[in-house]
């Protein structure tokens, strides 16, 4: 009993831990003849008392393992904060380059159920609150055009990349540059992350920096303010337009909807007056990685493997269109580079939920990195030889855990030191 308590402690709380069998054995080595000595750790997964080594699933979603999920929100929250701020290998001194806050989202596909004000009532004539089931669902359903919603979704990276390149011209135009001297004086840095509208409709918020031609460790030029940033982006976002499909003699043609909202980081306009700091837009944007469109829509959080499936599952009835129409568009054969059939659960939508310029600030690898780094530390054996090696090998057993020791864990608090490790 002791012995699987402190192997399920070890889990930081997963509840859906993979389950892998085989050993891993760590040898010294002599430094001056290369010769292998003898065995100074053996671990065998037979020998553990849960018969595997369980490792943690690192799944981002909360309806999945919460306890992974909220990892993954604490690491991109120091991701987004590390490029606003500095620090973990991004100079200090980005804090004083030009950074806003920016919100894209998607056009029309027909009116929805929605929260207009607190003052005036939905197109329905009633005033919804903000957990009303109905919120994002058309009013007309026979009208709602779910083929275009699908499908902006699926081209919603694309569109992004093209908004990427309309924004470099954009700052180059009103700094007087050639569009292919731009690197030479100035750099475009971003982290953005999507978001599922109640609607089932992607939509973008992005930390947007101007840097110096060198990223984040060179100034940016005098001429590179918020304000230039901004009317670049609003020019940029209205300019951007992707081609699709051509589907029964109907062409579609992808923008961004015409609200966008565009802050300046450090101003007093963001949550009623409040002013919008580096740790609120950083918290802003993390609350979203752990939600997918089964958080907004009650969609699925795993991929469908038949569509008969739909039929057994507990959706709303805009939501089981969506995925229905992703799937029945997925089997087009113009279209199977969307890959529609497999990214159905997420309506169509198939990049990550958050991706950032090279240059913005750390990875969320390079923070996995550290984090293991620093669980190695504690365990070191200060005695052992600087040089080892390590022979192991390790193959899938299966997921989740047995009925006895989901009952064991449920009763477990968290690992410790688990609550106040660093997250890098």
């Amino acid at each position: 009993m002791p012995g699987i308590l402190r192997q399920l402690s070890g889990l930081g709380g997963c509840t859906h831990p993979i389950r892998l069998d085989g050993h891993r054995t760590e040898y010294t080595v002599d430094t001056h003849t290369g010769e292998i000595g003898p065995a100074l750790h053996h671990l065998d997964s037979a020998t553990l008392p849960a018969g595997h080594l369980l490792v943690r699933c690192n799944n981002r979603r909360t309806t999945r393992c919460p306890a992974c999920a909220e990892t993954y929100r604490r690491d991109t929250f120091h991701l987004i904060t590390t490029g606003l701020r500095g620090g973990k290998g991004t100079p200090e001194q980005v804090a004083t380059h030009p950074r806003v806050f920016a919100t894209f989202t998607a056009p029309s596909f027909g009116p929805v159920h929605n929260r207009p004000s607190t003052s005036r009532p939905c197109r329905c004539g009633t005033h919804h609150d903000q957990d009303d089931p109905r919120l994002g669902t058309p009013l007309d359903p026979t009208t709602y055009d779910y083929e275009s919603a699908v499908l902006w979704n699926a081209h919603a990276g694309a569109l992004w990349r093209r908004f990427s390149t309309y924004l470099r011209r954009e700052i180059a135009k009103r700094a007087g540059l050639p569009q292919r001297r731009f690197r030479e004086h100035a750099r475009v840095s971003f982290a953005k992350v999507a978001e599922y509208q109640k609607r089932g409709a992607v939509h973008f918020h992005a930390v947007i920096r101007l840097d110096g031609p060198q990223g984040g460790d060179t100034p940016p030029p005098s001429w590179a303010t918020a304000d230039l940033l901004t009317d670049a982006i609003r020019t940029a976002a209205t300019k951007t337009r992707v081609d699709g499909p051509t589907i029964d003699r109907r062409t579609h043609t992808f923008t961004f909807g015409r609200q966008l909202d565009v802050r300046a980081i450090r101003s007093a306009d963001f949550n009623d007056g409040q002013e919008l700091t580096e740790r609120a837009v950083a918290a802003y944007i993390a609350k979203y990685a752990t939600k997918g469109a089964e958080t907004a829509t009650g969609a699925l959080d795993r991929p469908l493997k038949f569509a008969a499936e739909l039929a057994q599952l507990d959706l709303s009835d805009h939501a089981r269109r969506l995925v229905r129409t992703a799937w029945t568009l997925g089997a087009r054969k113009e279209l199977e580079h969307l890959r529609l059939r497999a990214w159905a659960h997420m309506l169509g939508f198939r990049g990550h939920f958050s991706t950032k310029s090279r240059r913005y600030s750390t990875t969320l690898g390079a923070l996995r990195d550290a984090r293991a780094e620093w669980k190695r530390a504690q365990t070191a054996d200060t005695t052992a030889p600087d040089t080892t090696y390590i022979l192991a090998h390790w193959v899938f057993a299966g997921t989740g855990l047995s009925d006895a020791e989901a009952w064991l864990a449920a009763s477990l608090e968290a690992a410790p030191g688990t609550e106040g490790e660093p997250t890098t």
